[in-house]
């Protein structure tokens, strides 16, 4: 009984292992984009062959959702592990240049995907609730520690993140899109108090000089 358990457990053990192999090359081939992202590159980096790919997914579009999904739960589960973080504003940066990573990653697979997301679909909703909740949760902790501004929701934070990565396209835009969220973020802190009133007080110098 024991033997027949042991045969009839080790390949799907084999076929989760190959699927997520799958899933992590498919990740890196399509953050790379151009010529290369293929689904026989795929399986090469993957180190499975062909068949085994077209066997966990049947069609390119359902690899192309399988790691769209995969990548938005491994950004909610950051998120979690962010939460308790003693910085909450690194935290929050953290998140954030990960998640040029998966913009990377779509940006692979937009043409396939472009259906898919749309507004209004299963999947958007899904990738929306998600990455909302996950990058809502680290914004509260940075407001609540008093460290960020509070007139910032989430969604215009999501929204914000996604126009520094799509406005540039050209090769090397993640490094540009790395820099404009440090500046954002910065942006974003709370001055001490100290700091504050410096800066108002600079504010009002001009304003002052006009009146006479």
């Amino acid at each position: 009984m024991d033997d027949h358990t042991d045969q009839t457990r080790k390949p799907r053990a084999d076929a989760v292992r190959n699927r997520e192999r799958v899933l992590e090359a498919a990740k890196l081939v399509f953050s790379a984009g151009g010529s290369e992202a293929s689904l026989e590159a795929v399986a090469k980096r993957a180190g499975v062959g062909i068949g085994t790919l077209y066997r966990h997914f049947p069609t390119r579009e359902a690899l192309f959702e399988a790691v769209y999904r995969r990548e938005v739960e491994q950004l909610s589960e950051l998120a979690e592990q962010l939460k308790n973080a003693r910085d909450p504003v690194e935290a929050l940066r953290r998140w954030l240049r990960s998640g040029v990573e998966f913009v990377a990653t779509k940006k692979g697979m937009m043409a396939a995907l472009a259906l898919a997301v749309q507004s209004g679909s299963e999947l958007h909703a899904f990738s929306f609730e998600r990455l909302t909740k996950a990058i809502g949760s680290l914004l509260d902790r940075a407001v609540a520690a008093g460290e960020m501004r509070a007139d910032i929701n989430p969604e215009d934070l999501l929204r914000a993140f996604f126009g520094m990565c799509y406005v540039h396209d050209q090769p090397g835009w993640q490094a540009t899109a790395l820099r404009l969220l440090d500046v954002f973020v910065d942006g974003l802190r709370v001055p001490p108090p100290g700091k504050a009133k410096a800066r108002a007080a600079k504010a009002t110098k001009p304003a002052m000089k006009r009146k006479r």
